[in-house]
């Protein structure tokens, strides 16, 4: 079958497939990279999938190199599994979920605790008589509280008695577990639809809004309220390899990005009969409320992926060159794949870029305040937690699109100033931290805007083209107004 003959959802399913293969045949090579065997890679493995995971746990620190991308294309081909076989059809929500799924198996997720997660809710899905593939998105989305899953099973009843490395597992840790999963698979359900009536469409991570909330809710009850010590990610290096190269494989992820993002490009250009033609009416979009698979197909969304990765990929790059901070950590390469969760729905580089420009503005009034009061700058922009932030603020580009670039850069600014502080509510144990600060970046920044500016983008567009087609028709004389 040609590739232009093929459905959207045979698209997002074959690139599901392609991703997660991709991951497999990179642990193989990062197994000869590293010049590790087999039985180390498992070892490494299993150690990812017994750590307790509060962001932010790096993979390549806790397991190295090939055991982490091993991680993440099981997982990845677990949901490609369940994208193919569940009837029905796969969107661009599903492909949303699926890009979470992997981008967090660098970071804080793994097999163990994603798998309780994902089949929570389809009990709720049961009794409720809706349809799997329809909510599957929904169910991948859950996979953000897989945290509180490894916590309650590897260290939460064990107190002072945890030693980073060993495992015990203790029935009563099991019980919180399977009590924790049985109230996530009724309460994800309800949060989603209710977070989007908050932010009216201007956050694409809705569930980093609504589980930041639930989140603060379950870690405060169960930590602050009954006395427990917070949790914190293990900070011990496993891997030799990954000491010696400063804790960064900046060359061999460049190079397993730039393939993926380029290969996703030329078979959406090679599928779109080779043409930039649609891609160029894509980029006018505003990015709200908009289903881009659905306007222009899933070749222009793969050229969309493409482009976008590159893009981020080389922000990343000169962020990390020119100021101190992360390196390629498990958690950057993680967040990279993260932000392009919405490129087959809402997020293009013209709605993305001020966003972007907003962390950058906010690190150089640190560093001028710095200047002034004589202080050292106490964080960068390649800063961990702000790569983190950076990857799901781009979720707030249809402030951009409707509201303009200015708009779109103070989102940026206001998100990147309180992207630290926002795990410390939740503990860490809430994967989507950065939709969680974006969408209250959002609450803060929506009611000033629609007070300041109460028409946005494409409702002016709206207004002119229905204003220019009533004169016309009646001609310069009458008052279009009076029909408006």
């Amino acid at each position: 079958m040609k590739l232009k003959n093929l459905t959207n959802s045979q698209f997002i399913n074959a690139f599901a497939l392609g991703l997660s293969v991709s991951f497999l045949v990179s642990a193989l090579f990062a197994a000869f990279y590293t010049g590790h065997n087999a039985a180390y890679v498992l070892n490494g493995w299993f150690r990812i999938l017994t750590s307790p995971c509060p962001l932010v746990t790096n993979y390549f620190s806790v397991g190295g190199l090939s055991s982490t991308f091993l991680n993440a294309g099981i997982c990845g081909f677990i949901c490609f599994l369940f994208m193919y076989f569940l009837k029905g059809e796969s969107r661009a929500n599903t492909l949303a979920g699926f890009f979470l799924v992997v981008a967090h198996c660098f970071y804080g997720l793994n097999l163990l605790n994603m798998m309780p997660c994902l089949l929570a809710p389809f009990i709720y899905l049961r009794n409720k008589h809706l349809d799997f593939k329809a909510n599957l998105h929904v169910c991948m989305f859950s996979t953000s509280f897989a945290p509180f899953i490894s916590e309650f099973l590897f260290r939460y009843t064990l107190g002072s008695a945890y030693r980073p490395g060993e495992v015990h597992i203790t029935v009563s840790g099991v019980i919180l577990a399977v009590l924790f999963l049985l109230l996530l698979c009724f309460v994800v359900p309800a949060l989603l639809p209710g977070a989007h009536a908050w932010h009216k469409g201007y956050l694409l991570f809705n569930g980093g809004l609504a589980f930041g909330i639930f989140g603060f809710f379950i870690y405060n009850f169960m930590y602050a309220t009954v006395g427990v010590d917070p949790p914190a990610a293990d900070d011990y290096i496993t891997e030799v390899v990954y000491f010696t190269f400063y804790r960064s494989y900046k060359a061999y992820v460049n190079v397993f990005l730039i393939i993926v993002f380029a290969a996703t490009f030329l078979t959406g250009y090679y599928a779109n009969g080779q043409s930039m033609k649609e891609y160029t009416k894509l980029l006018k979009s505003t990015g709200y409320s908009t289903n881009f698979s659905e306007e222009f197909g899933m070749p222009v969304c793969l050229m969309n992926i493409g482009i976008c990765g590159l893009l981020f990929l080389a922000y990343i790059n000169a962020i990390i060159t020119f100021t101190p901070g992360a390196g390629f950590t498990g958690a950057t390469v993680g967040v990279v794949l993260a932000s392009l969760t919405f490129a087959a729905m809402s997020q293009h580089p013209g709605n993305v870029w001020p966003i972007i420009l907003g962390y950058v503005l906010l690190y150089i009034v640190e560093l001028l305040i710095c200047e002034l009061t004589g202080r050292m700058p106490g964080w960068s922009v390649s800063s961990q937690q702000y790569i983190n932030g950076a990857a799901f603020a781009t979720g707030l580009c249809p402030i951009t699109g409707r509201y303009g670039r200015r708009a779109g850069a103070a989102a940026g600014f206001l998100c990147a100033s309180m992207c630290t502080a926002t795990s410390s509510l939740h503990g860490g144990l809430v994967l989507y931290n950065g939709g969680f600060t974006a969408g209250i970046t959002v609450l803060i920044l929506l009611p000033i805007l629609e007070h300041y500016i109460p028409i946005a983008r494409d409702t002016i567009k709206r207004r002119s083209i229905k204003l220019n087609d009533m004169i016309a028709i009646m001609g310069d004389n009458d008052d279009p107004d009076r029909y408006l």
